[in-house]
């Protein structure tokens, strides 16, 4: 059983912001950079496809605080209007967020079958057959 978390008082509202905002836009230069690798995924070594999975994985159990907490100031707080707006925000951010924690996760999954240690423990012979066939699906 987890404990329960230590909920933020909405005076926290700007810093909790800042926070989801900065992972948010971690989280798209880090699929970005996952999918310009997708097309060469020989460029990744496992440690680093890994260390993505480990970290993405890790950041997504925070999502349910990340959810619940506009809901307990909602419930628990008089707010004012812009402080409405701004968890409403909040709430879509964390949404979208998730989102992109999940397509990095499933991203990195996919790479991790063509990293660089996979390409080298194959023979010749399988990595050209796996060349002719991508070259033969590309007509």
């Amino acid at each position: 059983m987890k404990p329960e978390p230590n909920w933020q008082p909405i005076s926290n509202l700007p810093l909790i912001a800042s926070m989801i905002d900065g992972q948010m836009e971690t989280a798209q230069e880090q699929y970005d950079n996952l999918l310009a690798a997708r097309s060469k995924p020989h460029i990744l070594d496992d440690a680093t496809v890994n260390r993505v999975i480990r970290s993405y994985t890790e950041q997504l159990e925070f999502a349910p605080i990340y959810e619940r907490q506009p809901v307990k100031w909602q419930q628990e707080t008089d707010l004012s209007s812009a402080q409405q707006q701004e968890l409403q925000r909040l709430q879509n951010q964390v949404s979208e967020w998730k989102q992109a924690v999940t397509d990095i996760l499933d991203l990195a999954n996919e790479l991790k079958e063509g990293t660089i240690e996979k390409m080298l423990s194959k023979s010749d012979f399988e990595v050209g057959l796996e060349a002719l066939k991508k070259w033969s699906g590309d007509r």
